[in-house]
């Protein structure tokens, strides 16, 4: 050993590190997987890295630098695929669970992992200001990924076989053309079961082995049109919005919504005045959405 003497920072901080590691083998604090969002990479959340890191001291916490920035734009089944095989060693590793925060377009990639994996260990999802329920909406994204279509007539180029291998497109939800979406849509149907899906019994089943289900969003978000559809509410075809218990994929639990319901596991955290952008970075969202679920 070497001694560093009594008072000095070294010393202070070597027992501070010690003291946060022996708080986390003695709680017990399940890994945390956070999963980023469209055009993002794993340095967006550093501040959401020091949030848990204070709350939950010791605890490990893995960020991927997997599909990052313009690769999150490739297909979403490709990027469930290669996200599974680099989180599915941490499950193997933690014999209490993990918790997922998965963020924006992350949230849908979170929830066909959930789903098509049938030993999953994941405790809380915490689904990040995700558009859940599909997206509708002339945002700033669209314009710059699409410049030359506004939302009304993306419809022509995200329901064929091109507009497919484009992540956004995956989760385009026009409810003005359900019939095209439900028929060309290769991702977001088949989860919602709006479209006919053989295996929908099974991946309810392993989605379902989540223990809790944690759907943030908020009003002043400004990218996930609408903003409901991060709590599974969506646009009827008259544009009005549809809250999450009276839509058909909760009415008819196809795929564990309403089940979560009644297992008491199923929380909705609305919160105003946060923009897309922040959700990750904002200490209050942490503080009254996610820190309560990461134990």
């Amino acid at each position: 050993c070497v001694h560093l003497g009594k008072g000095s920072g070294a010393t202070r901080l070597l027992w501070s590190l010690f003291g946060a590691c022996l708080v986390a083998a003695v709680i017990g604090y399940k890994p945390v997987v956070i999963v980023h969002g469209l055009f993002d990479s794993s340095g967006a959340f550093v501040e959401l890295l020091r949030f848990i890191n204070q709350s939950h001291p010791g605890t490990n916490v893995s960020v991927f630098d997997l599909f990052d920035r313009s690769s999150s734009l490739q297909p979403l089944w490709k990027q469930v695929e290669g996200f599974k095989a680099a989180i599915y060693p941490i499950m193997q590793n933690a014999a209490n669970g993990v918790h997922f925060i998965c963020y924006s377009q992350g949230g849908l990639i979170c929830r066909g992992i959930l789903s098509t994996l049938p030993d999953h260990n994941v405790h809380s999802f915490i689904s990040l200001s995700s558009p859940q329920a599909g997206q509708y909406g002339d945002t700033n994204y669209l314009k710059y990924l699409f410049p030359q279509f506004m939302k009304f007539n993306l419809f022509h180029f995200c329901y064929t076989s091109v507009g497919q291998r484009i992540s956004i497109c995956n989760f385009w939800k026009d409810p003005h053309h359900m019939d095209m979406y439900v028929n060309s849509s290769d991702y977001l149907a088949l989860l919602n079961s709006e479209r006919t899906n053989p295996n929908s019994t099974v991946w309810k089943k392993n989605f379902l082995r989540i223990k809790k289900l944690v759907l943030i969003g908020g009003p002043d978000d400004g990218v996930i049109t609408p903003w409901q559809s991060s709590q599974f509410g969506f646009y009827d075809d008259n544009e009005t919005v549809v809250e999450i218990k009276d839509q058909d994929l909760y009415l008819r639990d196809v795929f564990g919504l309403k089940t979560l319901n009644a297992r008491g596991d199923l929380f909705l955290c609305s919160m105003a005045g946060v923009e897309h952008i922040n959700w990750h970075s904002n200490y209050t969202v942490f503080n009254t959405c996610i820190e309560k679920w990461l134990v």
